[in-house]
């Protein structure tokens, strides 16, 4: 097996046992990007220099006994996550020169981990966005079909994992914004719970939704990761300890919920297919299984579409030409700056997203569309709270459809927006989610989403790896 196919587990062993170095892991990922990244355009940055410097600190390390299971293992980065003196572009030209001037706190931890850092992914502009067609700087391409979408906004950094151009990689869930492109990439995609691992260093796009996740080749590798980076940090006052769970699980006494309201019209019928046949194969395994009702689901997008726009109105304010970032030389005064700034740096996208928000939270509409929006929120929690007062975990599809063609749905937002169906509730209630892989439709990958209670990634993890010791 080639180095840079290697999990972060094998990659872990192989290093203990001096059967290679760091820096020959580090060699065949940047030779992998080399070849394949003019193609996929996963990375938008590559730090060759950075990378191997950190490598050969990692040896070193190694030869010492000293470092955890992560050191010297290769992660892409999306570029909404700060690493302190290389560019976080967030993939806008409104910020294409920003140099980092901090680390994020999920980095301080991976530098700590002794972890290759090779370089930066791209991203939809700002997250917002299910293809990582809205990049300023270009879209990037499914690796098992070029001509498709790797899904967004972590699209980059899903690719760079299913191309074997990262160990492992980080991303930003919003909306679903690491299960789905790690559905339409074939990888594993974990959303934690809100406020398990800090945001501080995250761009921010809508704050109470924003959750940082992983991307891996396996689950094992997934709950390394998890473990490493989550817990409480004092720079960010959302996050929290994380409660001491049992790890010991048994599937014969698991339930697990399956909603009615996720196989409705819409659904493409291979991937039901699919996913009923996992959720058999759990019950084989001897899980019971119980359909449940989420009966708020079909608010949940429409929910989610006035409040996602409307804290990325307030976030993005920060963007007008005076602090940082792009700022238009074609101004003549301060309101031009503003108006010249924003128009010229922001995508299509994003623009839509600020107006979409500043109209909803706007004097007479705040009440007809934010406050209700935030009601449908409340109702949506509760529908989870009740479901999972009677089940241990939930089962859906992560998407309803496969990898769409690039170009297909650029010029109708609403049915890209609709990609992201089984996903926002997640998000709007705060939940951790998981994305594996269970199949492969001509050659196109299905991925099934478990959803679990607050602070039990531990039982999704379990799950996950007693559908298929592979992932």
């Amino acid at each position: 097996m080639k180095l840079e196919e290697l999990t972060i587990e094998q990659t872990a062993e192989g290093l203990r046992k001096k059967e290679f170095s760091a820096v020959d892991v580090c060699k065949a990922y940047l030779d992998k990007i080399k070849k394949d990244n003019k193609n996929i355009f996963a990375y938008l940055l590559v730090d060759e220099k950075g990378a191997l410097a950190q490598a050969e600190k990692a040896d070193e390390l190694i030869s010492k006994n000293k470092g955890s299971i992560l050191t010297g293992i290769p992660v892409a980065i999306k570029d909404n996550i700060l690493i302190e003196g290389l560019k976080c572009t967030s993939g806008s030209k409104i910020l294409e020169n920003y140099v980092a001037p901090y680390d994020a706190t999920v980095i301080k931890k991976l530098k700590e981990s002794g972890v290759v850092f090779l370089g930066k992914t791209n991203m939809d502009e700002f997250a917002m966005g299910s293809s990582t067609e809205n990049s300023a700087f270009g879209p990037t391409k499914n690796p098992n079909d070029l001509t498709r979408v790797p899904g967004g906004s972590s699209g980059g950094s899903a690719a760079a994992v299913a191309n074997d151009m990262a160990a492992f990689a980080l991303g930003s869930d919003t909306g679903g914004s690491i299960r789905q492109p790690a559905a339409f990439c074939g990888v594993v995609g974990l959303k934690p719970t809100y406020g398990s691992v800090s945001r501080y260093g995250l761009t921010a796009f809508a704050s109470s939704l924003d959750q940082i996740g992983i991307l891996t080749k396996t689950i094992k590798d997934s709950e390394i990761v998890f473990k490493s980076i989550s817990g409480k940090d004092p720079m960010d006052s959302t996050s929290v300890d994380l409660p001491v769970i049992k790890d010991k699980f048994n599937l014969k006494d698991m339930k697990i919920g399956v909603p009615k309201e996720y196989f409705v019209k819409g659904i493409d019928a291979k991937i039901e297919k699919e996913v009923k046949s996992a959720i058999k194969k759990y019950e084989d395994m001897g899980a019971k299984i119980e359909e449940i009702s989420l009966p708020n689901t079909n608010y949940a997008l429409a929910a989610y579409y006035i409040i996602n726009p409307s804290e990325a109105s307030a976030n993005l304010a920060r963007f007008d030409g005076i602090r940082y970032g792009f700022s238009s030389k074609e101004a003549k005064d301060l309101l031009d700056v503003y108006l010249k700034t924003k128009g010229k740096g922001f995508g299509p996208e994003v623009r839509r997203r600020i107006m979409l928000g500043t109209y909803s939270l706007s004097s007479g509409y705040y009440d007809a569309y934010y406050l209700k929006a935030q009601k449908v929120r409340s109702l949506l929690k509760k529908d989870f709270e009740k479901a999972l007062e009677k089940v241990d975990v939930i089962l859906t599809p992560t998407t309803p459809i496969f990898p769409f063609k690039i170009g297909e749905k650029v010029e109708d937002p609403l049915s890209m927006y609709l990609v992201d169906i089984y996903t926002v509730s997640v998000n709007l209630v705060g939940l951790p989610a998981i994305s594996i892989p269970i199949a492969k439709v001509d050659n196109l990958p299905v991925g099934l989403q478990i959803i679990g209670k607050p602070f039990e990634e531990s039982k999704l993890f379990y799950l996950g790896k007693a559908f298929n010791g592979k992932y």
